[in-house]
């Protein structure tokens, strides 16, 4: 049989500064290109057709790339072992070159499962590091040193031919990867995936976009075209950290550009600051990275469940929250204040916990990563006991950043006549105004869910008589010396 390596594509869908390509058409056996669509993502709540179908798009544009190497991905269905037993059948496997996958708990699990499986048929696994994440670091140790070298290092060029890649073989109709037809349409408002766009999307950026990141990075309407909207490519790997950093050092002179450039630099050095935490200490999945949290959220939740389902569904009644939750449903894309905004309702004013709502969030983000997203929320949902508590106020965050309503006109056509500033508090229209600017009278808009201000009091009571427990400080030390650089 021919001996080969097997390149498998995992969150890197890009052929630029991708070390497990470089090392593999650097071998002496040919290689295979390998991308799984495996059931514990297939079926996983975090996953939706939203990031199948950014996936799908991003390997098409990687087969147009590798039409001129006479070679394409070779795409199976089925589970991890099963598929790679089946290519050990076709090939003889040599390397299985990857990524490090700073992922989902069953995503490690299948790691560990395949480790033992390549061992014992002795094929070596070659993983390299993701961006500057240093794996099973339990400290932050010269951890900012080391990023800055990982990304100031120059990027390898791809040097290959179509003599260094093997042909894809047939695939067997049981591990024949099924295209949804939803999968292969654009959906207007959604970003489209690949490392085409990707480069297009980066440019763009720092050509003319850029300019008014730092003014507009709040505001949900001028952040959807100020903002860099590179973070969907970067979750799926069709740009590198790298490749974005040293774009931006380039660009550094650049006139205008300077409180854009410097925001955005400390946004490129937290992306890998949060998938760090989250790969020191990944259980936080599943538990609140504080421990001692665990027994407010067990004492002290409600859970309602008509609560998160109007929440889910944006029908809430509280305009801002429902324009940002509509929004996400249609395009994938809210900005981070937004989101933030949004955690803090569900978790603060809703008293709900914040693993009923995690998975479902991740579920509507185009740009869902792991190692981001369960840092981030627990964060704003005030359970690591290290950072500020933040208890949004959504009335009060559309009077500053959406202070025309454009936003909520946008997403909530049922507010469409009602005059700014009246639009941010319908359930404050007299009965006259209620006729006046055509709103049902049975509208959630007059009735919302909740009571903010009361459900807010309430937040604030809880979570900082909680914040002074022996337990939550000892905690709070424990996690600073993991996650926070010595000084």
């Amino acid at each position: 049989m021919q001996k080969i390596n097997i390149v498998w594509f995992k969150r890197d869908l890009r052929l630029e500064d991708h070390e497990p390509l470089n090392a593999a058409v650097s071998s002496r056996y040919p290689t295979l290109l390998l991308y799984l669509f495996e059931p514990i993502l297939l079926d996983n709540p975090h996953y939706s057709t939203l990031h199948w179908r950014f996936i799908y798009q991003s390997l098409e544009d990687l087969n147009k790339r590798l039409h001129a190497l006479d070679t394409s991905v070779c795409m199976m269905q089925g589970e991890t072992i099963d598929c790679f037993e089946y290519l050990n059948s076709e090939f003889d496997i040599q390397v299985v070159y990857s990524h490090q996958e700073i992922g989902l708990k069953c995503t490690h699990e299948r790691d560990v499962q395949l480790s033992d499986w390549l061992s014992s048929k002795d094929i070596k696994w070659n993983e390299s590091p993701s961006g500057a994440v240093v794996r099973g670091a339990k400290t932050r140790h010269q951890w900012d040193r080391h990023w800055k070298e990982v990304m100031r290092k120059p990027i390898p060029k791809l040097t290959a031919t179509s003599c260094d890649f093997v042909t894809p073989p047939p695939i067997p109709k049981s591990y024949l990867a099924i295209i949804p037809t939803k999968w292969t349409l654009k959906k207007s408002g959604v970003q489209t995936g690949g490392a085409t766009l990707a480069q297009i999307t980066l440019e763009d950026f720092f050509q003319r976009r850029g300019k008014r990141y730092y003014c507009s990075i709040s505001n949900p309407s001028d952040s959807r075209t100020a903002c860099s909207r590179l973070s969907p490519y970067l979750a799926w790997g069709n740009l590198s950290l790298r490749q974005v950093y040293q774009t931006l050092l380039d660009h550094w002179q650049q006139p205008g550009f300077r409180r854009s450039l410097m925001a955005l630099s400390s946004r490129l050095h937290w992306h890998c600051h949060f998938i760090q935490k989250f790969e020191s200490e990944a259980e936080m999945e599943f538990r609140c990275l504080n421990k001692a949290y665990e027994s407010l959220l067990e004492k002290h939740c409600e859970n309602n469940v008509t609560l998160l389902m109007a929440w889910k569904n944006g029908q809430t009644g509280i305009p801002l929250v429902d324009a940002c939750m509509r929004c996400l449903i249609h395009t994938g894309y809210i900005n981070f204040r937004m989101r933030a905004m949004l955690v803090s309702v569900l978790t603060h004013h809703m008293n709900i916990d914040w693993r009923l709502g995690a998975p479902y969030l991740a579920s509507l983000f185009l740009d869902f990563e792991p190692g981001i997203h369960y840092p981030q929320f627990q964060m704003q949902a005030g359970v690591t006991g290290i950072n500020t508590l933040r208890i949004y106020n959504p009335t009060k965050q559309a009077k500053e950043h959406d202070s025309e309503g454009e936003f909520v006109r946008k997403w909530i056509p049922e507010l469409t006549h009602i005059p700014t500033p009246l639009i941010f508090e319908p359930s404050q229209l007299t009965e006259m105004e209620i006729e006046m600017y055509q709103l049902e009278k049975d509208s959630v808009y007059l009735n919302p869910v909740i009571n903010l201000d009361e459900c807010a009091r309430k937040a604030r009571e809880r979570l900082w008589s909680w914040r002074g427990r022996t337990d939550v400080k000892q905690e709070a030390k424990r996690i600073l010396q993991v996650h926070v650089r010595p000084h």
